[in-house]
């Protein structure tokens, strides 16, 4: 079985501008969740999805703003350490994206970056 827990870095693009982007996923069974880190304005997400084989689906739904979401869909490569595929807001929007295993931690920095600003 595919396990994909684990951390994340990937591009998406739209209109032809790409944007950087971390996700953590867990996985249990066929199902996912986790959060992903844009790095522009539109920042943090939550992701709930699956995995049946190599075929992953998810949505991501932004906690600010419009709490707008967005669906994903792509395969998963052999190794388990690469993905790719599509991505559409509802009919109006879609763009390619792709995401590698990775070891930088987007989410790690903004907690970082909270902690400092914050008082506590």
């Amino acid at each position: 079985m595919t396990d994909l827990s684990g951390t994340w870095l990937g591009t998406y693009w739209q209109e032809g501008v790409p944007t950087r982007f971390e996700f953590t996923l867990v996985q249990g069974g066929n199902s996912l969740s986790g959060s992903v880190l844009d790095d522009n304005y539109l920042g943090e997400a939550n992701i709930i999805g699956e995995v049946i084989g190599r075929k992953i689906t998810f949505t991501k739904t932004y906690l600010m703003g419009s709490r707008h979401s967005v669906d994903y869909a792509g395969t998963v490569s052999e190794d388990n350490d690469f993905m790719q595929g599509e991505w559409q807001i509802y009919f109006l929007f879609s763009g390619q994206w792709e995401a590698h295993r990775h070891d930088d931690n987007l989410t790690i920095n903004l907690e970082i970056l909270r902690r400092q600003t914050v008082p506590v």
